[in-house]
């Protein structure tokens, strides 16, 4: 089947970027037809197998815009045709995009004829079809660039019906009004539980229990993110030397090493993921780090923060803490941007490690591609020699709509469900705990125990619990406990 737009960009230059989502088929159709992840197009309008200009202009009108193909076929395109073609049609806004695309790429200038494009400028991404940034005007071509990011490191998040759904319930209003609709001891209480669970549940996710010390310093580290720091590679340093315990593998910089994932399995079997290499790791920590500074005022926060997070975790600037780093990450940039208040916080991690399949599979929608072209080696002793055989396009232009999309969910689902289930939760231990205290003579701190224990237990005090606290609270405590769990849950069921 002959192959049109950037699937052939693809194979004919044979050039390492991920497959589109839809590839273009010429099939015998008289008009564009979608059957599945294919777009079929008749042959009156696809361009020679040779013209590569001809399909960057076909890719870019029917297809959208992917950088990550046209940083790489572009320069390929001698100067004269591009010249030619924009000569012929200088108000063509396919070709004006191209010229304005192949001039940064090939870092040279196209030599026209038309010297001043009247035209209105069009923008590099339609915004109808991509979550866009600030707007960035070339005069030379009347070409804007809104992409998130810059034209080195570009971010593509395409507006699916899902994301366009969980951006207009505008989700952090809601978490914030939640927060302020209750009762200041029940708040502060619930917001106490979402630190201590964005900390247990972040550190799960790596398939890690905290000490007690650690969980405490990454609550404070969830804390500080109040004061709206602006992200440089000393900051982030000190942040991953807060998060790891082990003084061997604290940073002083970014990494100056190759660093890679493992799923445990011997040699070239276990690397799930490669990271770009440390020169290119840490240029690109300058335009996330610069993404994530500038506050696009046109960019959803929670979009801006869910790029930011995925992205360091793919760039994976330090050996260590990385996975726990992204996901602090993820509320420093909803902070510094001053998209929550110091009364609010969102513990997300509660539900990546719920669905984690589905948060461990949005990962690999990047890694797995962008790894295959590694060359991978065991070395016997001395490990795994790692060898990139791909281009440096690969890390710099990706498709975050999968991630993106997983974060708003996970954003949602805390504030209608886990949120909403700790003040149950909080409201029925004060009731329980207020009805035992009234009767009973009991230390504060063994009922308060207690009754966590018969909540988590759904009323049932076990006989291990009576004989831990036999010499402590009366027999007939135990009863009672249970007596009023099932009392307030009948309650709240008629209510």
């Amino acid at each position: 089947m002959r192959k049109a737009g950037y699937v052939h960009l693809i194979d004919q230059c044979s050039i390492s970027a991920v497959k589109p989502g839809i590839s273009v088929e010429v099939a015998t159709v008289t008009r564009k037809e979608v059957l599945g992840n294919t777009l079929l197009v008749p042959p009156t309008m696809v361009p020679a197998p040779e013209d590569l200009l001809g399909h960057v202009a076909f890719a870019l009108k029917h297809e959208g815009m992917n950088l990550q193909v046209l940083a790489q076929v572009l320069p390929l395109i001698p100067e004269i045709d591009i010249r030619c073609a924009i000569d012929s049609s200088p108000n063509s806004q396919y070709l004006r995009k191209a010229c304005f695309l192949w001039e940064h790429f090939s870092g040279r200038s196209i030599q026209r004829a038309v010297q001043n494009i009247r035209q209105s400028y069009v923008p590099l991404f339609d915004s109808s079809q991509y979550v866009t940034g600030p707007g960035i005007k070339n005069s030379r071509w009347r070409v804007t660039f809104n992409g998130l990011g810059s034209l080195d490191y570009c971010v593509t998040v395409r507006r699916t019906k899902p994301i366009e759904s969980l951006l207009n319930q505008d989700v952090l209003q809601r978490s914030e009004l939640f927060f302020k609709s209750l009762p200041q001891t029940v708040a502060d209480r619930t917001l106490a539980w979402a630190y201590w669970t964005e900390t247990w549940d972040s550190w799960a996710i790596e398939n890690e229990s905290p000490s007690e010390g650690r969980a405490v310093r990454f609550v404070n580290l969830l804390k500080k993110a109040r004061y709206r720091d602006r992200l440089d590679e000393s900051y982030l340093v000190a942040i991953q030397n807060d998060l790891v315990s082990n003084a061997l593998v604290r940073a002083t910089a970014f990494r100056t090493e190759q660093n890679y994932l493992s799923n445990g399995l011997p040699g070239s079997l276990g690397v799930t993921y490669v990271p770009p290499d440390p020169t290119l790791a840490r240029q690109l920590m300058d335009e996330l780090m610069a993404m994530a500074n500038a506050s696009p005022s046109n960019v959803d926060p929670l979009v801006l923060a869910s790029i930011v997070s995925l992205g360091f975790v793919f760039i994976h600037p330090f050996m260590d803490g990385n996975g726990r780093l992204s996901r602090f990450l993820f509320h420093q940039v909803l902070r510094s941007h001053g998209a929550l208040d110091d009364s609010v916080l969102i513990p997300v991690s509660i539900v990546l490690r719920r669905g984690e399949s589905e948060y461990l599979e949005a990962l690999r929608a990047f890694s797995e591609p962008v790894t295959r072209y590694w060359r991978i080696r065991s070395r016997d002793e001395k490990g795994l020699a790692l060898t990139f055989e791909g281009h440096p396009a690969l890390y710099r232009y990706w498709d975050a709509t999968k991630g993106v999309e997983l974060m708003l969910n996970a954003t949602k689902l805390v504030i209608d469900q886990d949120l909403k289930r700790e003040v149950v939760f909080l409201k029925r231990y004060d009731e329980i705990y207020r009805r035992i205290d009234q009767e009973f003579d009991v230390v504060n701190m063994d009922l308060t125990r207690l009754v966590r224990f018969c909540l988590e237990q759904n009323g049932q005090i076990s006989g291990d619990r009576r004989r831990q606290f036999e010499h402590k609270v009366p027999q007939e405590v135990f009863d009672a406990l249970e007596q009023a769990y099932h009392a307030v849950m009948s309650n709240r069921a008629e209510g």
